[in-house]
């Protein structure tokens, strides 16, 4: 009896294309956006290089679908830990510390999401820059909340350029953290609101009134 020839499955589009997204997105982070190619994903995944662009259109667009996956992710773990804080010192403590687990638990998405071959411009580069936008948003809009109602307005400025500061200072630090291996994640986390934490206290507790000073004893007539 002949040797029957074994048939591939055939998955539903869906199905596919949510198996394509995650071969490209372990590759992305394992090699970067400018070392991957799509002859490679399409090895990876087991279909044709023409059914892989008439899914995704072309490496930008495939590119795209894993950058949504691990944006999101991170933006929505900051936004649970953030969620019902008192104060802005703990939406400090709580987001940062869910920034870094999420890096520490969930590293190729750090890789796909701060990737540094990427392209400088064109709608990836946009994209990236929205999500560092947003996470700077819910970090400047969690410390405005919890300020009172009558000095928000005044402290929007100085509360954005504080959240923008911060959001740099956490990635280069996740990027030596990665780098060096030199702390758990919740050190480095700590070590950077360690850092942030008193100024930040002193600006958002309400400014008491100075006492007048006393004239009892008297002094030079």
């Amino acid at each position: 009896m002949p040797a029957q020839t074994p048939t591939r499955t055939r998955l539903p589009r869906a199905e596919r294309m949510e198996q394509t997204v995650a071969a490209a997105h372990a590759l992305f982070a394992e090699r970067g956006y400018a070392a991957v190619t799509m002859d490679g994903v399409a090895a990876a995944v087991g279909v044709t290089k023409p059914l892989l662009y008439n899914y995704f259109g072309n490496k930008e667009q495939l590119y795209l679908a894993c950058l949504e996956r691990a944006g999101d992710g991170l933006v929505a773990t900051v936004v649970e830990a953030v969620g019902e804080t008192a104060n802005p010192t703990e939406a400090l403590s709580l987001g940062l510390h869910a920034f870094f687990d999420f890096v520490d638990q969930d590293r190729p998405a750090w890789a796909v999401l701060f990737d540094e071959t990427l392209p400088a411009g064109g709608e990836i580069a946009e994209q990236v820059a929205a999500y560092r936008t947003r996470l700077r948003d819910l970090i400047s809009a969690s410390m405005l909340e919890q300020l009172p109602a009558r000095s928000r307005e005044r402290a929007r400025t100085e509360v954005e350029a504080l959240s923008t500061a911060i959001m740099g200072a956490a990635e280069a630090l996740v990027r030596w953290w990665l780098r060096t291996g030199a702390m758990p994640a919740s050190d480095a986390a700590e070590l950077l609101i360690s850092t942030i934490e008193p100024g930040l206290r002193q600006r958002s507790e309400p400014s008491r009134p100075s006492r007048p000073r006393s004239s009892r004893g008297g002094g030079p007539q």
